[in-house]
């Protein structure tokens, strides 16, 4: 499956974003998907994770709360909801479709969000 992750730019604290990651091929909708993070300097981080339904999500502690992952199979899509932006939220935004348990093979080319205080 090839991932395209898109809708990154540039705002203020306290402002909002919504990324998207489209999906090629038919596969999408066998898998969980998630969202990571590598902000200059850091290593990357999970953000979020749905499963393959759009049943069950899990968060990083850090965007709990202000995050929201969502997906449509239908659209071979899957979404991240950013609210209440941070200016340490800046970072490249990935996402990937997890193979296996925790195992994620399929990667996006990333999408820069860059808030600004």
């Amino acid at each position: 499956v090839q991932l395209q992750a898109s809708g990154g730019g540039l705002v203020q604290a306290g402002d909002s974003l919504r990324l998207s990651c489209a999906a090629s091929g038919r596969t999408f909708s066998s898998y969980a998907m998630g969202w990571f993070r590598q902000a200059p300097g850091k290593e990357r981080e999970f953000v979020a994770t749905i499963s393959r339904s759009g049943g069950r999500t899990h968060y990083a502690d850090s965007v709990k709360g202000r995050f929201t992952i969502s997906r449509d199979n239908a659209k071979n899509t899957v979404y991240l909801q950013m609210n209440s932006l941070k200016p340490e939220d800046t970072a490249v935004y990935y996402c990937a479709a997890e193979t296996s348990l925790e195992r994620y093979d399929y990667w996006g080319q990333g999408t820069l969000v860059t808030v600004s205080s």
